[in-house]
Formats: C-alpha cells, sequence, structure tokens
C-alpha cells in the first residue's frame, strides 16, 4: 500500500501555499489531492499521536498515548478503546457491538436479536427475541446467587430472592424449584421426581409416580420407583448400594463399602475395586475395553478394541485412541497430544501446562492451517489460516490465559515489540508502539525511528527526512530535491 508522510510543519506549509502568490492551478491542486486520497496517509508525533488512513482498503486507524486509546475503522467494522476500561467492536452493518469492561469485571454484547450484559459472571441480564417476526422480547436476571428472575414459556414468569423465597422454572438442570427461607425449605422437580428437603441437606423426601424416599443424612436413606430404581445408603459415605436402569437392556447393580469393597454388575460392565484406590478392575463389555489400576490413577493399564494405554505416573502416562493419542513424561513436565480425523486435526505440546506451548491445526481437505506457539513469559506466535502469522514480546498473560479479552484490552497495554507478516513478503513491525516501526507492501517500504529518521520507497519515489523534515531528501521519478527547515518546497533538478 502506498503511503505518504505528513506533520504538523506540512499543516503549517500547507496554510502557506493557499497564502496570495502562492496559489497552485486548480486543475493540478485537484490532482494532487485525488492522489492523496489514493495513497493515504501516516502522522506520527510519537508518543502522542499517531494517525493511519488508507481510503483505498477503508482503513484508519488513531492511537493516542502508545496502546491507551484506539479509534479503528476497517470496512464496516469499528474498534474503540479506552485501555484498560473498556473495548468496544461494532459492526454498522449488522447493528451488533460487544463491550468489556475492565476485562474480565464486565462485557455486554448487542444484535438486533438480543441483549446480554454480565458483570464478574454473577450478575447477568438478557433480553432477547426467540422469533424474528415477533417484535416482543423476553428477558431475564440474576444477581447469582441472590436474585434470579425470567420467564418460562411452560410456566411463565418466575423470581426468586435468596434465601428468603423463590421459584425458578426450567434453569440450573431442574424444571422447577422452589424455597422459603433456606435451607428450612427448598424442593425441585425433574422429569416428574419432586425432592423436598427440610434443612437441608439432613432431611429430604422424594415423590413421584411409583416413587418414593427419604433421607435422614449422613445417617441413612432410601429410595425406590417401582421396576425403574432403587438406591439406599447408611452412613453415607460407608455404605451405598443402587439398582438402575431396571426398565432398560441393562439394569446396573452397585454397591460400595468405603474404602474397603466397590462393586458394579451389568450385562455391559462388570468393575471391582478393594482397597479402593489401591486395586481395581474393570471389563466395559459394550466399549470392548478392560481397565486394571493397581494404585489409581498413578500405576493403571487400558487394553480395549479401540483405546489402549499405560500409566506409571508421574514418570510416563500413554493413552491411544482411533482418532488420536495422549502421552505425558515426567508429569506435568511434558504432554503431547494429537487428534485426527478427515476433517480436522491437532498436534498440542505443552511444557508445565502453560509454560511453553505449541498447538497446530490443520484441516486436510481444503489444506487450511493454524499455529499458535507461546513461551511464558516472554512470547506469543500466531499463524492464521489465510498464512499472516504475528510475534509479540513480550507475553504476561496470553500463554495462560487465551482470551479475547485479553487480547483487545490487557496484551498491548505490555507488548514492547510486534511483528506481523504473509506469505508474500508484506510485514509490519513496531518496537515500544512506534518509537520505531517498519512496514514493507510488495515493493513499498516506509519506516521511522522518531524523532530522527524516516524513510519511505514508492514506485512513484523516495523520500527520506531526518528530525522529522528538518533535512528531507526527495526524489519523483527523475526529479530530485532538498527542502530545509521543515519547509515543503525547496530547490529541485532534474525531470519528471
Amino acid at each position: 500500500m502506498v503511503r505518504s508522510v505528513t506533520s504538523i510543519t506540512a499543516l503549517l506549509a500547507l496554510l502557506l501555499l493557499s497564502a496570495p502568490g502562492h496559489a497552485e492551478p486548480e486543475a493540478k491542486s485537484e490532482a494532487k489531492q485525488e492522489a492523496k486520497q489514493e495513497d493515504g496517509t501516516i502522522f506520527t508525533l510519537w508518543p502522542l499521536v499517531d494517525y493511519r488512513e488508507s481510503p483505498r482498503e477503508r482503513y484508519s486507524n488513531l492511537s493516542i498515548l502508545g496502546p491507551i486509546f484506539k479509534y479503528q475503522k476497517s470496512g464496516d467494522n469499528r474498534d474503540l478503546a479506552l485501555r484498560p476500561l473498556f473495548y468496544r467492536t461494532s459492526n454498522t452493518r449488522d447493528k451488533a457491538s460487544s463491550t468489556y469492561y475492565l476485562y474480565p469485571v464486565a462485557s455486554s454484547e448487542n444484535t438486533p436479536e438480543a441483549r446480554n450484559a454480565e458483570v464478574l459472571q454473577l450478575f447477568r441480564t438478557s433480553t432477547y427475541r426467540k422469533d424474528e417476526a415477533e417484535p416482543q422480547r423476553e428477558s431475564s436476571t440474576m444477581l447469582f446467587p441472590f436474585y434470579i428472575s425470567g420467564e418460562s414459556e411452560k410456566y411463565g414468569p418466575y423470581r426468586a430472592l435468596f434465601p428468603i423465597y423463590g421459584n425458578i422454572y426450567e434453569r440450573f438442570w431442574r424444571d422447577e424449584y422452589h424455597f422459603v427461607l433456606f435451607p428450612l425449605y427448598g424442593s425441585t422437580v425433574k422429569k416428574g421426581t419432586t425432592t423436598r428437603h427440610y434443612l437441608w441437606p439432613i432431611f429430604a423426601t422424594t415423590s413421584g409416580e411409583n416413587e418414593s424416599g427419604f433421607d435422614v443424612f449422613p445417617l441413612y436413606g432410601q429410595s425406590h420407583k417401582t421396576g425403574v430404581y432403587e438406591k439406599r445408603f447408611v452412613l453415607w459415605p460407608f455404605y451405598t448400594s443402587e439398582k438402575t436402569g431396571l426398565n432398560t437392556d441393562n439394569p446396573t447393580e452397585k454397591k460400595f463399602i468405603f474404602p474397603l469393597y466397590a462393586s458394579t454388575d451389568s450385562p455391559k460392565r462388570t468393575s471391582r475395586s478393594y482397597l479402593w484406590p489401591f486395586f481395581g478392575y474393570t471389563e466395559d463389555r459394550g466399549k470392548k475395553v478392560e481397565e486394571v489400576d493397581y494404585f489409581w490413577p498413578f500405576i493403571t493399564k487400558v487394553r480395549g478394541e479401540k483405546k489402549n494405554g499405560d500409566a506409571f505416573l508421574p514418570f510416563y502416562s500413554h493413552e491411544s485412541y482411533p482418532e488420536g493419542e495422549k502421552t505425558w513424561y515426567m508429569w506435568p513436565l511434558y504432554k503431547h497430544e494429537e487428534l485426527k480425523s478427515d476433517i480436522f486435526g491437532q498436534e498440542q505440546d505443552r511444557v508445565l501446562f502453560f509454560l511453553y506451548r505449541d498447538n497446530r491445526e490443520y484441516w486436510p481437505k481444503d489444506g487450511n492451517q493454524r499455529r499458535r506457539n507461546t513461551l511464558w513469559p516472554l512470547y506469543l506466535y500466531r499463524k492464521n489460516t489465510d498464512g499472516v502469522s504475528s510475534f509479540s514480546f513480550p507475553a504476561l498473560l496470553e500463554p495462560i490465559l487465551d482470551k479475547d479479552g485479553i487480547e483487545k484490552e490487557w496484551a498491548p497495554l505490555w507488548r514492547l515489540y510486534q511483528r506481523r507478516w504473509d506469505e508474500a513478503g508484506n510485514s509490519t513491525s513496531s518496537l515500544l508502539w512506534n518509537l520505531f516501526w517498519h512496514e514493507r507492501r510488495g515493493d513499498d517500504l516506509a519506516y521511522e525511528l522518531f524523532p530522527l529518521i524516516s524513510y519511505r520507497r514508492t514506485d512513484k519515489g523516495r523520500e527520506l527526512k531526518l528530525l522529522k523534515g528538518l533535512i528531507s531528501l526527495k526524489r519523483d521519478g527523475g526529479q530530485e530535491g532538498v527542502n530545509l527547515f521543515w519547509l515543503p518546497f525547496g530547490p529541485k533538478w532534474g525531470d519528471k
């Protein structure tokens, strides 16, 4: 991309040129203006202002005080940031936006169909339309666990003020929740089974169609549903027993006498454990796999039709299956993991969880690849499916938390050096938030070390500036010239 460099003094020079005696012919002025709009603009006054514009690509970016303030336009996308307080991304065509507030403290997301906001994942509010044809919206609010409200399609609106009183419907894996002065009283309903708690978790009753039970926890409890299941415990967790799936082709019986003995028996599975975790044996006939544990999870052996594994932790562990394999050496020192299929593949190497991580992904059918390599806290390297690579130093949180909020709101504050390049040889580099920057697009080249030197080379010519224009050497075709003392004019020689 061809760009021109301007400065505050160039603006002053423009005023001088507009004065009487310095007016240019109208056609020539318009031609220069069109060329400027085509070429683009770079204006820098480090560390106060950095402005870059490329009308050809519908792109502009204004940065103030390095990474603190940013306003960027790229096509229909807009980015506005005041780091680390907030970062907002929007799309004017889709009328959608998302905002982070001091990530991960709060965030919001807005689309024509829905609006969502949350604070510390404890307070959440959402408004949405289930049917685009219906203008009416449904909403829910939660300040977990103290206040929850919403609307159930089956039961209607509900509210809960914990622990005083509340009703909740079709949330948190249950059909119904009811409570009054919890833990004095609370009840849940799931698939027709009602469980009532009194002085939770001590007293409880279970009822339903052909179903009953009671608990005095942890002393004794029992429940059963005719032809479906039977459960009992005594001095939990020392003795438990249950029979489940009695109405299926795989009825299962389990017994547990902690820690002496545990058993599971069904047509598809047999399991025994003696003096847990010292010895255990499992035969899964449904999955065609056998597992022996000598001191779970440290010494295990797995053999099967689709799964095999050996573990001698912390020294070595290996597990293989049709879709890939996973290996540990000197846990948690080094881990290698592979995932393979006809449409997707992944290879990952890790040292001490997040100290070093190399993740490689590929799509065999279309030939795309993606890579992410990190060494905490030194660097982050990425290559996307378009073949564009990037490198940044240092990387304080990126190796630990691969989150969009970290990338947008926090990481630019500590990235002293960044570089981005593609397979065609185009590249851009930045040191200390553009104290030094370097860009290459095709045969065009531009760089600057503020305020000492700046250089620009295009197919139309080249320009070298010292001290932001104290001395400026230009070449335009066959014509060369020198400008001094930040003036926009000077002696020229040669023909264009």
